[in-house]
């Protein structure tokens, strides 16, 4: 049952009902709900911020999650470039060394490879960026792969020609030289015969009488056969291909013509003293790629061990050239 309160009137003298105004009423609803909705803000600002919500640790343990997959991608990524690296070295260094291709440049396989991001950095990215960054790095491996399949198949094909390159590198002697007493003049610097001055020597001197076969020391195609007056005599320069090109000076007559395709072995011409000559003999040159490189390291095909030993040091001697 609803409680009446009664008030005193000083006015009238007697007991009145106490009847409160809707105003008053409104205003203490209003009030009421007002205190309530500020209470409800705080204790869910508090909740919020220091408790968290059951969304909020189910998104947090998600986002640890997917932490933790990264990191172990990331791991996993590492292992698979380090692998990358290893056979990009291997093809280099060993494969495409082998066949005297020239190595492929990093920059023709991929970009340089950004750094990694520390721990503590990927803790603070955001989930696209972790995706983001996952998905560059396998393009950059893809990309590497892809490279890297093309070198093989290159390898591939340099190995199915590895005899014709044989075939075409230099590899016997010139003239014929069992004995291994023909090494007259080495490659280097040596005392020109004529000016008496030391010169460079670009090749090898082999003494000979005169009318001694001169073999071609590798597969290859004659440029030059017969005298261009530049001192070296009748003379015949083959391009044997893959960068090779080898000189014979000083012949007394040639027998190769220009463009004549000749074999290892097959007799070019005969020993003289024509040109710039001291006697007779055969000069001996090697060209790679337009440069001139030492002949003695390309007597392969024709001496043991021991015999290229004492040929190295006859070559080494330091004398007087023919030429």
């Amino acid at each position: 049952m609803k409680k009446i309160k009664y008030y005193y009137n000083a006015n009238t003298l007697r007991y009145e009902k106490l009847e409160t105004p809707l105003r008053v009423k409104l205003l203490r609803v209003f009030g009421f709900i007002a205190a309530a909705l500020v209470t409800a803000a705080l204790i869910s600002y508090v909740a919020f911020q220091f408790i968290g919500s059951p969304k909020e640790k189910i998104l947090e343990q998600q986002n640890k999650a997917l932490r933790d997959n990264y990191n172990e991608l990331e791991d996993e990524l590492r292992s698979v470039q380090q692998q990358m690296r290893e056979l990009e070295k291997r093809d280099n260094d060993v494969y495409r060394a082998i066949f005297e291709a020239n190595p492929i440049p990093d920059s023709a396989r991929a970009k340089e490879l950004e750094d990694k991001l520390e721990i503590a950095k990927v803790e603070r990215i955001k989930d696209y960026q972790l995706v983001s960054s996952i998905a560059n790095t396998l393009n950059d491996l893809n990309s590497r792969i892809a490279a890297q399949k093309k070198s093989y198949e290159e390898v591939e094909e340099l190995v199915k020609n590895k005899e014709q390159l044989l075939s075409h590198t230099p590899a016997i002697q010139p003239v014929s030289n069992k004995d291994l007493n023909r090494i007259a003049s080495g490659f280097g610097y040596r005392i020109d015969p004529v000016y008496k001055t030391t010169k460079f020597h670009a090749g090898l001197d082999f003494s000979a009488p005169q009318g001694t076969p001169i073999y071609a020391t590798a597969d290859g195609t004659v440029t030059t056969a017969g005298s261009t007056g530049n001192g070296y005599g009748n003379h015949v320069i083959i391009n044997h291909g893959y960068g090779y090109e080898t000189l014979y000076g000083h012949m007394v007559r040639v027998k190769s013509k220009n463009g004549q395709v000749v074999k290892r072995g097959e007799v070019i011409g005969w020993v003289g003293s024509t040109g710039k000559s001291t006697g007779p003999h055969c000069h001996y040159e090697v060209h790679k790629n337009g440069e001139k490189i030492d002949p003695i390291y390309f007597f392969y095909n024709d001496l043991t061990p021991e015999q290229f030993d004492l040929l190295l040091k006859k070559a080494a001697a330091s004398n007087q050239s023919f030429d």
